[in-house]
């Protein structure tokens, strides 16, 4: 089983702030399609994606409830976070963040890195 954990929001939810509006996480869909770019990337990982509404059980399981935001790299024990990694709980490194957790996968995977 991957050691490494990606946390994205399912697509296609509601926000009771807004009545009546579907949405998707413009953050999240930029990392599916680096998935849909690179299989063997996504191949390599578990990706969970989770429910829009709080609390995010999985989420919060693995590290804590002040960081429920999304999308989300719960890096395994022994990976290396190349120098991305934005905070710890409980011994668990992450990596918050579009831009980070691309990072994170071009040093991990060899794989392109995005165009500035």
């Amino acid at each position: 089983m991957p050691s490494d954990t990606l946390f994205l929001l399912a697509p296609d939810f509601e926000d009771s702030q807004y009545p009546g509006v579907r949405f998707y996480c413009e953050h999240c869909a930029q990392l599916e399609g680096v998935l849909g770019y690179f299989p063997s990337v996504a191949r390599a990982l578990e990706i969970r994606r989770i429910p829009f509404p709080r609390p995010r059980a999985a989420v919060v399981e693995r590290v804590g409830e002040e960081h429920q935001w999304l999308p989300l790299l719960v890096l395994g024990e022994g990976s290396d976070d190349h120098g991305c990694a934005t905070g710890t709980h409980e011994g668990r490194r992450f990596i918050t963040g579009k831009d980070g957790i691309a990072r994170w996968l071009s040093a991990r995977f060899g794989i392109a890195v995005p165009h500035p």
